[in-house]
C-alpha cells in the first residue's frame, strides 16, 4: 500500500549493545552486494549468538561457512533494507576491508564499539620479560588491512584516554596494520572496554585477560 514505509528486523538505536555488534560488523562482518543482506562470519559460534542478541535477531540461523583457506567458521545473514542503508551512512560499505575509515559512532559508546572491534580482529597477550627482574608485560592490539581505520582508531582513543600506541605492520601479513598499546595504557583500554560486569564479550578472549591480569593481582 502507498504511504506505508517498510518495518525493518533492526530496531536502530544506539547502545552499549548496539555498539558493540558495530564493531562486529566492522571487523567480522560485511555488506552484500545486493545493498540488502548483512553477513557475519566467525570461527567463534558464540560471537554469532551475541551479535544476534545485541541486534534482537531471534530465531537467527547460524550455518557453518568455509573460507578461501578452507578454515572452517560460522555464518550468520540477514536481509534489512533499513539497517543496510543506516550501516552505510555510519561509513560501511560493501568490500570493506581495505577502505574502511572512520565511522560514525556516538562518543559515549565508543569503548563499547572499541570491543566489538577487539572481539572480532583484536588481540591480547601477555608474558615474562627476562630482561628484567619481576617483569611481567601484556598488549593489547588491533589489525586491519585498512590503514585509515587503524589512524581512526588511534585517533578516537588519544582524544578520549590521551594515550599515543604503537603501529605497525603486521609481520605474517605484510597487509594488516596493528595498533598496539603496552601494560599501562593497554590496562586503561581494557578498563574502558569492560566498563560494566553486564558487557556482552567473547568469553574465549576476555578469559584469556582475566588470567593474565591475576598474576598481577588486577581484576577488571
Amino acid at each position: 500500500m502507498r504511504g506505508i514505509r517498510p518495518k525493518g528486523k533492526i530496531k536502530i538505536r544506539w547502545s552499549a549493545n548496539f555498539a558493540y555488534a558495530m564493531g562486529l560488523l566492522a571487523t567480522d562482518g560485511y555488506l552484500s552486494s545486493d545493498a540488502r543482506h548483512i553477513v557475519l562470519v566467525s570461527k567463534d559460534k558464540d560471537q554469532l549468538q551475541n551479535f544476534a542478541k545485541c541486534l534482537g535477531l531471534k530465531d537467527i540461523k547460524i550455518g557453518d561457512h568455509r573460507s578461501g583457506t578452507n578454515r572452517a567458521a560460522f555464518r550468520l545473514q540477514f536481509g534489512d533494507v533499513i539497517f543496510y542503508r543506516f550501516l552505510e551512512n555510519i561509513g560501511l560499505e560493501n568490500a570493506k576491508s581495505k577502505t574502511i575509515g572512520k565511522l560514525e559512532i556516538p562518543s559515549g559508546y565508543f569503548f563499547d564499539f572499541l570491543r566489538g572491534v577487539f572481539d572480532g580482529d583484536g588481540y591480547f597477550y601477555s608474558y615474562w620479560d627476562l630482561r628484567w627482574k619481576s617483569s611481567y608485560m601484556f598488549y593489547t592490539g588491533f589489525t586491519s588491512a585498512s590503514s585509515d581505520f587503524i589512524s581512526w582508531l588511534r585517533r578516537e582513543i588519544f582524544n578520549q584516554l590521551k594515550i599515543v600506541g604503537h603501529v605497525t605492520k603486521a609481520k605474517k601479513l605484510n597487509y594488516y596494520y596493528q595498533l598496539k598499546y603496552a601494560k599501562k595504557d593497554s590496562l586503561l583500554i581494557l578498563t574502558k572496554m569492560y566498563h560494566s560486569s553486564k558487557v556482552v564479550y567473547l568469553r574465549r578472549k576476555r578469559l584469556k585477560i582475566d588470567r593474565a591480569l591475576s598474576i598481577i593481582g588486577v581484576t577488571l
